[in-house]
This record gives structure tokens, sequence and C-alpha cells, in this order.
């Protein structure tokens, strides 16, 4: 694919990075890439995936912009309040970008649309803040063969991993699945709200960029991705720390049972 003399000149300083060049940007312009949810975490996800130049982005969100998300939400506005989150998304990054193709999906990614949501897309990312999201998008990217990028944030702090479950690692054993992390989901109640519980703007920036970065990485195949380990960062001590985990051979999708 043939990068255009504007768009040589818009991504610049991404071309004359040896580890992305002209070939990572051309990879990034013919990536489609779905995010689940246009709120804190996928909003800045959301604006560095545009700004790095991906050419299609897929949103699924099925929430209208409220006034109490504009302190952690930067791709919405103040305008948008009663607007689908959907809408002021795509108009957002078509004021950034207008090379940028936006699909969007105004509603919430079940169980029964999500291999076919998934499917239709080179990679993922989950910016969902609940559990059984988070399981069904993950257990939807492992039947459908796509990476998926999840991150999630309490009050001052915030994790990402990155997860190839349909990929082996280099030993030849499979790559861990969402499920090898968390077997179970916590019991109800347990995990707060950020309604309840509060959550500070920028941290959602922090992580919601981070997810960027390794989407990033995955379509142009720069750098590791984090496959098999979680980054954690706790803002209050302004500390990042990464700690591994590996393939359960209980867990229902690439463990020994699934296999058998």
């Amino acid at each position: 694919m043939a990068l255009s003399d504007t768009e040589l000149e818009r991504f610049a300083r991404h071309i004359v990075l040896p580890e992305i060049g002209g070939h990572g940007q051309a990879r990034l312009r013919q990536a489609r890439v779905l995010v689940i949810g246009a709120g804190g975490l996928g909003a800045p996800a959301l604006l560095y995936l545009a700004a790095a130049g991906i050419g299609t982005l897929g949103i699924v969100d099925d929430d209208t912009v409220a006034l109490s998300n504009l302190q952690r939400q930067v791709i919405h506005d103040t305008a948008s309040v009663g607007t689908a989150k959907t809408k002021s998304a795509a108009d957002r990054i078509a004021a950034l970008d207008p090379g940028v193709t936006v699909e969007t999906h105004e509603l919430r990614i079940t169980p029964d649309n999500a291999d076919e949501l998934i499917g239709g897309y080179d990679l993922v990312l989950d910016g969902s803040d609940n559990f059984a999201t988070r399981y069904c998008v993950s257990d939807a990217s492992f039947r459908t063969a796509r990476r998926l990028v999840t991150g999630a944030v309490g009050r001052f702090d915030g994790s990402l991993t990155v997860i190839a479950a349909h990929e082996t690692a280099a030993d030849g054993t499979p790559n861990p699945t969402y499920r090898c992390l968390f077997p179970e989901a916590p019991p109800d109640g347990t995990v707060p709200t950020c309604a309840e519980a509060g959550i500070i703007g920028a941290l959602t920036g922090v992580i919601g960029s981070l997810m960027a970065m390794e989407a990033i990485k995955v379509v142009t195949g720069a750098g590791e991705p984090l496959i098999g380990r979680v980054l954690l960062y706790d803002s209050l001590a302004a500390r990042f720390d990464t700690i591994g985990y590996k393939w359960n051979p209980a867990n229902p999708l690439n463990g020994q049972q699934a296999a058998e």
C-alpha cells in the first residue's frame, strides 16, 4: 500500500523510526481495529490509534455522553452531552484524521454477537468496565483467532496485558488466556464501580494510551507485546511493575480438556 504525499507528511515522525518506517505505517493504514467501549480507556486509545493512522476503527458502545464522563473520557466534549458515544467519538476522529474510516456499533457486545463483531477486525482493544464483558470479549477473540489488548483501572491504579491465546509460546505451549489470569470473576458487589469508588481521570489516559501503544506494536511488529505479562501502574507511588503469568492447563478454552 503506497502512502500519499499527505500521509507521508502527517506520519513523518513514525516513518523516520526504523522500527516503524513506511512499511509499518502502511500496515497501520491497512489495519482494522475494534475498540470495545468509548469511555475512560477507549477514549484515549481511540484518539491515539486514529492519530497513528489506523485505517479502520470500529467502536462498540451503547451509552450516551454524560457530563460526569468528561472528567476522563477525553474524546467527548460538553457539546456532545446526550449524544451517542459512538457518534461523538466518530465525529472527533473525523476531525483529527478524515482518512480514518470509522464503523460504529451502537450496541452492547454479548456472547450472541461477539464472534461476528470481532471476526470482522484484525485486533481488539477491550476497555470495558465489567468482568462479564471481558470474559465475553476474550473468549470470542480466542475463537476468532484475534489478538486482544485488555486494560482495567481502579481508583488510582491500572493494568493491561495482551492476549494471544490462539498462538503458541516459544516453548510450544499455548499462550495463556484471560481465564488463565482470572479463572473466576470476583463475587458480585466486591468490586465497586467508578461511580461508587471514584477514579482519577488522568489514570485512564495513562492506561488507555498504553493500550494504544500495545496495539501499534502488534500491528507493526515493533517491540515485544505484553503477551504473558501484566503491566501494573500505581499512580500514587508513580511505579510501574510487570508480572508474568502462564498457560493454565485447566482453562476451558485451550486447556488440556479442550484439546481432547
